[in-house]
């Protein structure tokens, strides 16, 4: 007998399932490859890795997040907040379940990041074909930096992914036409990833982007109306899980800290005389020798950081290209703590070649995410062409930028990253579609860059941004938007 044609819904539950049968073999082959570079690689935590570890067994032994200090030669919990909780509670979860070994922890970090690489292949999915996003998700799968972090104890897969969720969740829901719905549910899991790292609250105003999907046929005036009512609500779901958190270090602690006490901390070491732009031990002499708790020591440091930048603003200006360098321009963190943990399985030949292989695949990452907002070039109708000059010229000066950065006697990347944060909100004609997706992960780039412009930078901070890097260079030399409606390539 002859087959019935395929119908469109047929040829549907087919993309369906390929789709779903390919998220699930990446999450499987990123869990893997995890699973195997902490098995081999890692170490006892060292660093911050080391507090996350011990903040998140006292959790799970039911002592809270604290602390221990000797009284009358006898140990003594006392509550603490210097670092976000959330990581350690994340961790305290499964060292409640099934025991405090490490590798335990890695377990979990390794889950992190076979999520964070599904994540950001459904986010870009929501953005672009099928084939581009599922080249995201294996970047991330795949991502060097990425894997050799599931090895560490460290924050950065986690807050990306609670992110990158957010982002996914929000425009998921407007797509569907739930467009209060989704904010109200992305702002609140970006409250929760402000738990791991506070950093996320910057990235709740642009969660609005999302009403971009609304009917363009509102008034003005309802569209601002709109606009501020998902304002109130991305604001309000957004402290939602933050605020009992609050009003613990409110109640336990020396002063209220809505989140962690090393705001202040960070603020003096990106501003006082000794500062470089990158991370400074604090000492007693550098000022608040005499404090009595966390928060009335952050407060000290953060009045001394403000004092500092009004006395030399100029100064805390000029190390801003410092603090971005050592932000974007190199990757090596992940293998000085590996060396740290177990400096015997890190020779010097072996670390050298590995940070070398990190940094030049990160700055190519890089690169590659600026030309997301960047058209190919296509032949088309005469009103096109000025559009086609302008990408045609853009891409030049980028492939420019980029050769210099490479070529530079100390290779520059934090400007191209700067550049890729502006690209998108450029009316230039002839570009690729701006989608919400693309927006809203752009934003943690920019947020990510304006926070340690601020405070200081070190590569460990851009591993956050890592997986955003991973879908914008698969988002790449799109086909260009004319009027509103993208031209097929």
């Amino acid at each position: 007998m002859k087959e019935a044609p395929r119908t469109a819904a047929d040829e549907a539950r087919f993309e369906r399932r390929v789709e779903l049968a390919f998220g699930a073999g990446l999450f499987v082959v990123a869990l893997a490859l995890r699973l195997y570079v902490a098995s081999t690689l890692a170490g006892e935590p060292v660093w911050d890795g080391h507090y996350y570890d011990f903040g998140a067994r006292h959790i799970a032994s039911g002592f809270g997040y604290a602390d221990e200090v000797m009284r009358d030669g006898h140990p003594v919990w006392h509550p603490w907040c210097h670092y976000p909780v959330g990581y350690s509670g994340y961790l305290a979860v499964f060292y409640k379940l099934f025991g405090t070994g490490h590798a335990v922890a890695h377990f979990a970090n390794a889950l992190v990041g076979a999520l964070l690489a599904v994540v950001t292949y459904l986010l870009a999915r929501e953005a672009l074909p099928v084939r581009r996003a599922m080249v995201a998700g294996a970047l991330v799968a795949f991502h060097p930096g990425l894997v050799l972090y599931g090895a560490l104890l460290m924050t950065e897969p986690l807050s990306a992914l609670l992110v990158l969720g957010a982002f996914y969740a929000a425009v998921r829901m407007a797509r569907g036409g739930r467009v209060m719905g989704g904010i109200a549910v992305g702002a609140f899991v970006m409250g929760i990833a402000a738990l791991v790292r506070p950093q996320g609250l910057l990235c709740v105003p642009f969660l609005l982007l999302v009403m971009r999907a609304e009917p363009s046929t509102r008034t003005s005036a309802t569209k601002w109306k709109r606009l501020a009512i998902g304002g109130v609500v991305a604001g309000a779901m957004a402290l939602l899980p933050v605020l009992p958190w609050t009003a613990r270090n409110c109640r336990v602690m020396d002063g209220c800290a809505l989140v962690s006490t090393n705001a202040g901390w960070n603020l003096a070491i990106g501003s006082f005389p000794r500062a470089t732009g990158r991370f400074e031990t604090l000492r007693s002499e550098d000022g608040c020798r005499e404090v009595t708790g966390q928060v009335q020591q952050d407060r000290c440091w953060l009045e001394y950081g403000i004092a500092n930048i009004e006395a030399a603003p100029g100064r805390w200006l000029a190390l801003v290209p410092a603090k971005l360098a050592f932000t974007f321009d190199h990757e090596s963190f992940a293998v000085e703590y590996l060396r740290e943990a177990r400096p015997a399985a890190w020779p010097e030949e072996r670390r050298v070649a590995v940070r070398g292989w990190l940094t030049s695949v990160h700055r190519l990452f890089v690169a590659a995410s600026a030309l997301a907002f960047v058209a190919l070039a296509l032949r088309g109708e005469k009103r096109a062409r000025f559009g086609r000059s302008v990408q045609t010229a853009l891409l030049a000066a980028l492939a420019l930028a980029t050769y210099a950065a490479f070529a530079a006697d100390t290779p520059t990347f934090w400007p191209i990253v700067l550049v890729g944060c502006v690209l998108p909100w450029l009316p230039l004609p002839g570009r690729p579609p701006a989608h919400p997706a693309l927006l809203t992960s752009v934003s943690l780039v920019a947020t990510t860059a304006l926070a340690h412009a601020i405070f200081f930078g070190e590569d460990r901070y851009h591993m956050v941004v890592t997986p955003v890097l991973c879908l914008l260079a698969a988002s790449a030399l799109r086909a260009p938007e004319r009027d509103g409606v993208t031209v097929r390539a």
